[in-house]
């Protein structure tokens, strides 16, 4: 069982990370290509979208996997891979990405209040993301 779980949070972790890296290499990087106001309300929309049942589950279900499979196996390298996940992923994400999110949500994605806003998102967002993604690498590595 112990092998078990370990298993499913180096999936979860790899398979979170996936969607993060694919954010951070070329989601966002398209996203600031088009016009302010575009951009914004695209993310706008995908922050609406994202928190699908499957995607929470992914994000939340593997947190809590890797807390069973921290407190089953107890060995070094899984208490490592959970705590990246925990903190890198889920802390980051709560910290400092869905702060973000909520801001851009406030704004009306044609006014020009958006337009300076979206500038900094799309930096600072961009940034956590690029944490959440090789935090997710990292923990699905040490898992494995």
């Amino acid at each position: 069982m112990t092998g078990t779980l370990t298993s499913v949070a180096a999936i979860g972790c790899g398979l979170v990370g996936g969607v993060f890296f694919a954010f951070s290499t070329f989601v966002m990087q398209g996203l600031g290509k088009v016009p302010a106001a575009k951009g914004a309300a695209a993310m706008q929309g995908i922050n609406v979208a994202a928190p699908t049942p499957l995607f929470m589950t992914a994000l939340f279900g593997t947190a809590a996997v890797c807390i069973a499979a921290m407190i089953a196996d107890g060995g070094a390298q899984v208490i490592a891979g959970g705590i990246v996940y925990l903190a890198g992923v889920i802390g980051v994400t709560a910290a400092f990405n869905v702060p973000r999110n909520n801001a851009l949500a406030a704004v009306d994605a044609d006014s020009p209040e958006a337009a300076g806003l979206w500038q900094r998102y799309l930096r600072e967002w961009t940034a956590w993301n690029h944490v959440r993604t090789l935090s997710g690498i990292a923990a699905a590595a040490l898992l494995i």
